[in-house]
């Protein structure tokens, strides 16, 4: 892989929170690990393995350090960062800007510089820092910078990946704040409306996403099938079709969201794996410009702006990327003038459309295209400009 600072990019990787939860140990994230080269995400861009809440003890040390739960991780977390590092991937690990995790651990409140240093001494490459048992009398914009300046300051670079839900207009702050992303909405669930309201509460949202501070809309649930032990999660939800997540993860890919596969990849199936390594969706999430997408709705007009819309994201080489997304309940033809995307009959020029999701070309097209798309599902295009 090409060597980047981080936080240039959307960051790729896996996170332990959305299938198991509290009932995370060392040998299942090295398990992880070993999973992730050998069925090809590392080859594919993830590089992340990262361990959320309740990996610590409740409480610190008498010398006010945070401490592994040695039932859950014996050998400590410098050995676990060790074999991930032996593996090329990166290690990434979860604390909380306010006195306690959501879990009920300790979180980094007052305590930011040295754990900081805690997290660098271990081998961290990846925070996520989240926002639970906040006093509420301190500010959190304040908090998120105090944290950015210790892990800026700790002797390693370490991707800050803040959590704050989308709270307190953080759209206003984050970016100076120094966080390399921010999570832009509430939690997640393995089902087809959660991933609908996540997405359509931040399609108004493109100014605010970019290299080194990206719009964050939670982890992915590509491939759980309901596979979570939290009932909030998914277990008693059911999880989506394939073609909700076909959409939920060309949606993420779209809007520049970080990606971080949240099912159990020792049970994905071809399905899962095929959509999660999409080489074509991916290089639109990597495109090295970051742009936000914009939206333009759809004829005929009388479609509701949240039943079926086009999002296009100009990229680096020239050419715009266009997703054909249906919310509906039915099938629906979805027509886009590329009048809306710059590009007038009179102009001489057409585009030359390539499946982003079936990896061939569909010809050129001149003044529209209205492909079909099934209820739920998506069409994903790289267009190419021509000149006639």
């Amino acid at each position: 892989m090409d060597q980047k600072l981080p936080g240039m990019l959307p960051a790729l990787g896996w996170n332990s929170w959305n299938t198991f939860t509290w009932d995370i140990n060392e040998n299942l994230i090295k398990r992880m690990a070993d999973v992730m080269v050998e069925e090809g995400y590392l080859e594919a861009g993830y590089e992340y393995v990262v361990i959320d809440d309740c990996w610590s003890l409740k409480e610190r040390d008498a010398e006010g350090r945070l401490v592994p739960d040695p039932a859950k991780f014996p050998n400590g977390m410098k050995a676990v960062a060790d074999y991930i590092h032996s593996k090329g991937l990166k290690f990434g690990m979860y604390s909380c800007a306010g006195t306690h995790t959501c879990a009920g651990h300790p979180g980094s409140f007052e305590h930011e510089f040295e754990d900081a240093r805690q997290f660098a001494q271990w081998g961290v490459d990846y925070l996520k820092y989240d926002y639970c048992f906040k006093p509420r009398h301190v500010s959190g914009e304040l908090l998120y910078k105090r944290m950015s300046l210790a892990l800026k300051n700790c002797g390693r670079d370490i991707l800050f990946s803040a959590c704050n839900w989308g709270e307190d207009n953080v759209y206003q702050w984050i970016r100076e704040s120094g966080a390399h992303s921010y999570r832009s909405t509430g939690d997640i669930q393995d089902r087809w409306d959660s991933i609908k309201n996540i997405a359509l509460s931040q399609l108004e949202k493109e100014p605010f996403t970019g290299s080194y501070c990206h719009n964050d809309m939670d982890m992915l649930v590509v491939g759980m099938y309901g596979g979570s032990n939290s009932d909030f999660i998914g277990s008693k939800i059911g999880g989506c079709t394939d073609a909700q997540y076909r959409s939920h993860f060309a949606l993420w890919c779209m809007m520049d969201s970080p990606l971080m596969i949240g099912c159990d990849l020792r049970k994905a199936n071809a399905f899962t794996k095929e959509l999660l390594q999409n080489k074509d969706l991916l290089a639109i999430n990597q495109d090295p410009e970051s742009r936000g997408a914009y939206r333009i709705k759809v004829e005929p007009q009388w479609f509701k702006a949240e039943d079926a819309f086009v999002l296009a994201k100009v990229l680096a080489d020239g050419d715009i990327a266009l997703g054909f997304f249906n919310f509906s309940d039915t099938a629906r033809e979805l027509s886009l003038q590329f009048w809306d995307i710059g590009l007038p009959y009179a102009s001489n020029v057409s585009l030359s459309l390539y499946d982003c999701i079936n990896h061939k070309e569909l010809g050129s097209f001149r003044e529209r295209y209205s492909p079909t798309v099934p209820s739920g599902d998506c069409v994903v295009v790289r267009a190419h400009l021509e000149v006639l």
